[in-house]
């Protein structure tokens, strides 16, 4: 198994518990074909620049562990939620 890591922004005007819904999702996106080993949730973070006339976003990075194949299957469904802003998908291991 390779390590990876995702981190993604959730569109601030989304509710809290839509939030915890959307990172519970990821989490069992992962634990279908891979193992989470930690999830940081940063919260509200202003963002570098405005994304779709926006400020600010939810930002939460999780570390897993899973096959090459997951990541990709994983950016599919990170791409077609809309209430994910931006994600970005990086194996740990590459130099």
């Amino acid at each position: 198994m390779i390590n990876y890591e995702v981190l993604f922004v959730i569109d601030a005007s989304v509710e809290d518990s839509q939030k915890e819904t959307l990172v519970n999702a990821v989490q069992g996106i992962i634990s279908e074909h891979g193992e989470v080993t930690n999830i940081d949730v940063w919260g509200m973070r202003k963002l570098a620049y405005p994304i779709q006339k926006k400020n600010e976003g939810y930002y939460v990075l999780i570390d897993f562990k899973a096959g090459a194949d997951l990541p990709k299957e994983l950016d599919r469904r990170l791409k077609i939620n809309d209430s994910i802003v931006r994600h970005m998908i990086v194996n740990k291991e590459e130099k």
